[in-house]
């Protein structure tokens, strides 16, 4: 009989460790989801009519852990919309990563930019120059603003590149972010060259893009994912994991835990021998992501599908209709924390429409405005951060998820790496 594993968690981690373990064919995985809706902190959001994401999330060509686990399960190219990096701005500034091979993607890139000078375009260089210099290694106490003040960064740069690439890479503010991690994410995209620092925007809500699939696909192998099933706890008796859920207690060989971190640390505090990992997890800081969504009748033109804001709560706005989203709908992001977290909805929303008329002249009353606001959307991705590892120090449980050991912020790819480095461990101890 093949041993039985149980993953808890039915997000981006906890699915590609179940894709990993059926596609040996050495075990049987079963998945536990608390809610109705696959995805964890990624998923769709169906309560109200028309459903919509829990936040905007990007991809990049870098991503190839996770590209290519979505095609494992049969997930078409066509759900993104692929673009060249691309950073705009409403009032014209405009950068564009031509499509050549690196250096010379980003080198046209910079020289063809629409509201730079001479001045930015040298110091990008010597950033990235720097950056190689060193390997892309960076000591562990150094933050993001502390690399662009070595580095001479203008500040038309900090304000409109790389700070705002901080926010959205790491949902971290630069003078808070790990320069290490920003640089890992930097040299596996932007400076890698023009397919890997591409844009891949999701056409198809974040559930559909690979969670359902992914269930579709374990369940024609004989595996299974069980929703509105939540774990309540964890007990070791007789060699065995024995969990509390669902009807009733079940046993299993090996355990994953691929939740969010503070729900993790829930399930792990009442075993024994995991007291330090417990307090390692319980330090993590958190960063909110807030996305307001605006329907129109008819929206204002932004140009591309994703264009960069200033002066206001939002840093970047969406045209989900393009992107294969009702026609009309506009997502305006807030990412990590800002002055403006503690603002009832009702004025975030207000706040954000007073930005798009900055930005683009009066606009019509928007059909309908909706906020989702994610509070602990991913940690605070710090210099010197202690992540945990996979394994634990109790043999046969795992943990998985974008928090653990990486070179990676909290995005998919390092969810999807995790959950894989989780079942290359099960199955190596088989």
């Amino acid at each position: 009989m093949k041993p039985e594993i149980a993953v808890i968690g039915g997000g981006y981690a906890g699915l590609a460790c179940a894709v990993a373990l059926a596609r040996s064919e050495r075990v049987r995985a079963t998945v536990f989801e608390s809610g109705r809706v696959l995805g964890g902190r990624a998923r769709v959001v169906t309560r109200q009519e028309p459903p919509v994401d829990n936040g905007q999330h990007i991809l990049i060509g870098a991503y190839t852990q996770l590209l290519q686990t979505m095609r494992q399960v049969g997930v078409s190219p066509k759900v993104l919309e692929s673009l060249p990096l691309t950073i705009a701005y409403a009032d014209g500034f405009a950068l564009r990563a031509a499509r050549l091979p690196s250096p010379l993607h980003l080198a046209v890139g910079l020289a063809r930019a629409r509201g730079i000078d001479w001045a930015d375009r040298f110091a990008a260089a010597r950033l990235i120059r720097h950056l190689r210099h060193h390997d892309w290694q960076i000591a562990p106490d150094r933050s993001v603003t502390n690399l662009l003040i070595d580095t001479a960064q203008t500040a038309t740069l900090r304000a409109r590149l790389w700070e705002p690439l901080c926010v959205a890479a790491l949902n971290t503010p630069a003078a808070e972010a790990s320069a290490q991690v920003f640089a890992n994410v930097l040299r596996d995209s932007l400076a890698a060259g023009s397919a890997a620092s591409e844009l891949l925007i999701p056409r198809v809500d974040l559930s559909e893009l690979f969670p359902v699939p992914a269930t579709r696909w374990l369940g024609r192998r004989g595996h299974s994912v069980r929703t509105s099933d939540p774990i309540r706890a964890i007990r070791i008796e007789d060699g065995a994991f024995w969990l509390d859920g669902g009807p009733s207690w079940a046993g299993y060989n090996q355990v994953v835990v691929a939740t969010a971190p503070h729900h993790a640390g829930a399930l792990l505090a009442p075993l024994p021998g995991l007291s330090s990992l417990c307090g390692t997890i319980s330090a993590f800081d958190y960063q909110p992501i807030t996305t307001v969504y605006l329907q129109f009748d008819r929206p204002p033109d932004i140009g591309p599908p994703m264009l960069g804001l200033s002066d206001g709560p939002a840093q970047w706005l969406f045209d989900r209709g393009c992107l294969g989203g009702p026609d009309g709908l506009l997502a305006a992001v807030v990412s990590a924390r800002s002055g403006f977290d503690e603002l009832p909805h009702r004025e975030l929303e207000l706040a954000v429409q007073r930005q798009l008329e900055q930005a683009f002249g009066r606009l019509p009353s928007p059909i309908w405005v909706r906020t989702i606001a994610e509070k602990r959307a991913t940690f605070s991705c710090r210099p010197g951060l202690d992540r945990p590892d996979n394994l634990t120090p109790v043999p046969g449980l795992w943990l998985a998820g974008d928090y653990t050991r990486g070179p990676y912020p909290a995005t998919l790819e390092g969810a999807v790496r995790s959950g894989l480095a989780a079942a290359r461990g099960i199955l190596a101890s088989l």
